[in-house]
């Protein structure tokens, strides 16, 4: 028995984790949330409280760009609002749990950050998340979310960075 296998190289990063809400969709037809030149916040911690990533928010709308937020989990207040924002068209925003576990999760994050620019937000660095500033963001010139994918194309980092 022949076994078939399908490489597909592609520029960017592709991981298995997809939107947290469908309210996030930005093509209704396609079920996709797609944002172009957009900010990313990468956070190892949960989030659930609004104030936490006002500051990110804020960056986000005064700069224009849509922000994808990738976090271990969002949910209570922060998710709710978000979500309020994204329907009265005030935000264009997105929420994706981070891919993976424990240490895997923290490195697949590090990739991320480094991808894009940005910082990850985790306990250890003592960065706080209602501290954050646009140069700590992440930043990317694509990305598609499905309900269990996520594509960042054109991303914003150097080779050097990316080769280190």
């Amino acid at each position: 028995m022949i076994n078939d296998h399908e490489i597909k190289i592609m520029e960017g990063m592709h991981f298995n984790c997809g939107f947290i809400s469908p309210y996030f969709i930005t093509d209704v037809k396609s079920q996709k949330v797609e944002f172009k030149k957009l900010f990313v916040l990468l956070s190892k911690k949960k989030i659930s409280l609004l104030q936490d990533i006002l500051p990110s928010l804020e960056a986000a709308a005064k700069a224009c760009h849509p922000l994808l937020i990738i976090a271990e989990d969002i949910d209570g207040k922060a998710l709710a609002a978000l979500i309020l924002n994204k329907l009265h068209g005030q935000l264009q925003v997105a929420t994706v749990k981070a891919p993976g576990f424990s240490d895997n999760c923290k490195s697949i994050l590090s990739d991320l950050a480094i991808l894009m620019g940005g910082t990850v937000f985790t306990d250890d660095l003592g960065i706080k998340l209602e501290k954050a500033t646009p140069d700590l963001l992440g930043s990317s010139g694509s990305i598609t979310v499905t309900k269990e994918d996520t594509i960042i194309l054109n991303s914003n980092s150097s080779k050097d960075a990316i080769q280190a």
